[in-house]
């Protein structure tokens, strides 16, 4: 039995506890939680598992193999090394930090303790942008000429203690919410050549909305927009619209499409996602990725696979990336 301590017993804690029920049959299972908030601990400890205060607690008191962290940004870096340096496996939600020494941090921490560790960078790993990925590497519709995405949302007001609008504490909207489709975008392509970008900012100059432009070679573009400041019934939008040398793929309202440059549009089949029940609300099968990547991060744990898909290096780099974007935009706060 692979035993999982969950630190963080939020929304995204409820869905990893949700994923890892989901996935008992590969002998796994969440035997302690920790949460500041006691009534958010017993809500996912249920009945069988031990309940922590405290992160570092559990992590120290535990009987796990495995700690996975639901924490705010500036958390999880300690936590993950202290967890590391227990001897435990580690799953990090993203962004894994925002700092350049938290960085060299956790890359020698995992170096010196061998432990596996594996970020929710989770687009990577969501059906649709899996599809992508498998055809920018197939080749099948020709080389990459262009591209946009775009990730929108009204304003998060559910996050404890409004940490997610403290910007040394999350990042903000670029490092928190960009970073998906940021991150995406360099495990199909790569790092850019060249990195534009523009940014609106609120009356406390921070950023809400950013959009950037990377260069990759004389005639690649690739767009990346994201937003969080729209009102309060506008529809969570998460997007992409890629064109190809012989057609062009599209993901809209939830539907990917492919439109061959001969005529006609094609609906790819696409891995079917797992359902069952949940008490989070909704269907497993909303969990989309976070299923999929948990179920990943738990079969390369038992060596079925190699947990290269959503590396920590890999997750650092893209917070480069973004930070570079930030910077090009006059910083997280302007001056």
């Amino acid at each position: 039995m692979l035993k999982v301590g969950l630190i963080g017993c939020g929304f995204m804690g409820g869905m990893h506890a949700a994923c890892y029920e989901a996935l008992a049959s590969l002998g796994v299972k969440v035997t302690a939680v920790a949460d500041v908030r006691p009534n958010f601990a017993q809500k996912l400890a249920g009945e069988g598992a031990a309940i922590y205060e405290t992160g570092m607690e559990l992590i120290a008191n535990a009987d796990v193999d495995v700690v996975d962290i639901c924490l705010p940004t500036h958390l999880h870096t300690a936590h993950a090394v202290a967890a590391m340096r227990a001897g435990k496996h580690v799953f990090i939600e993203k962004p894994i930090c925002i700092k350049e020494e938290e960085m060299e941090l956790l890359l020698a921490t995992e170096k010196q303790t061998g432990a596996k560790v594996q970020v929710g960078q989770v687009i990577r790993q969501w059906t649709e942008y899996m599809w992508l990925k498998e055809t920018v590497d197939s080749g099948v519709y020709g080389k990459v000429l262009h591209g946009q995405f775009r990730r929108l949302s009204s304003l998060p007001t559910w996050a404890w203690e409004g940490w997610l609008h403290q910007v040394e504490n999350s990042g903000g909207v670029a490092i928190d919410m960009h970073i998906h489709d940021v991150d995406f975008v360099r495990y199909i392509l790569g790092n850019p050549d060249t990195v534009k970008a523009h940014a609106y900012r609120d009356d406390a100059g921070v950023i809400q909305q950013i959009n950037a432009l990377f260069g990759y070679g004389s005639n690649v573009s690739i767009s990346v927009e994201a937003g969080w400041n729209y009102p309060a019934d506008f529809p969570f939008t998460a997007d992409f619209r890629v064109k190809f040398e012989k057609a062009t793929a599209v993901l809209a309202n939830g539907v990917l499409t492919v439109y061959p440059n001969e005529g006609g549009a094609i609906t790819p089949e696409l891995a079917e996602e797992f359902a069952g029940d949940n008490d989070i609300g909704g269907n497993v099968s909303s969990l989309g990725g976070y299923y999929n990547e948990l179920k990943y991060f738990v079969e390369g744990l038992q060596g079925k696979n190699d947990l290269s898909v959503a590396t920590m290096a890999e997750a650092i780099q893209s917070v480069k990336l973004v930070k570079k974007e930030v910077e090009a935009a006059g910083g997280l706060i302007a001056k």
